[in-house]
């Protein structure tokens, strides 16, 4: 087992009919943009219209990041869905913020006050139901 620390993890936390919380961990930049799209792309396709992006352990997001959640939000609101951002920190704030694209997205502080929004019919259970 290698000692070194992965760049950015992805890691579906709930994955319901229309709606999927994905904690997104590491950094999000040009190295793992392809990784990220391709990991939320297939979560759209398999129906999870409404995402859910838990970025408490996000350690850094560039132009290169910014991009990849500006596709992600058009490709959401395409399907009549809806991308939804809990638990940024000041850095994520302070990118949006400075490139005016904050009033892009769907903030909020919490995965549970991000769930809130999405329609009843689609939002799953939480906290999440863990298996003994």
């Amino acid at each position: 087992m290698s000692s070194e620390t992965r760049p950015l993890a992805v890691t579906a936390i709930v994955r319901e009919e229309e709606c999927a919380v994905l904690r997104v961990s590491g950094e999000l930049d040009l190295r793992t943009e392809q990784a990220f799209l391709a990991e939320a792309r297939s979560l759209v396709s398999a129906g999870h219209r409404f995402l859910v992006l838990d970025l408490t352990a996000l350690r850094f997001c560039d132009s290169r990041g910014l991009s990849c959640l500006l596709a992600l939000e058009w490709l959401c609101r395409r399907l009549a869905g809806r991308l939804l951002l809990a638990s940024l920190g000041g850095r994520m704030l302070r990118l949006l913020a400075g490139t005016q694209s904050i009033g892009v997205f769907s903030c909020f502080p919490t995965v549970g006050h991000a769930l809130a929004a999405v329609p009843d019919g689609s939002r799953p259970s939480w906290p999440p139901v863990t298996e003994a």
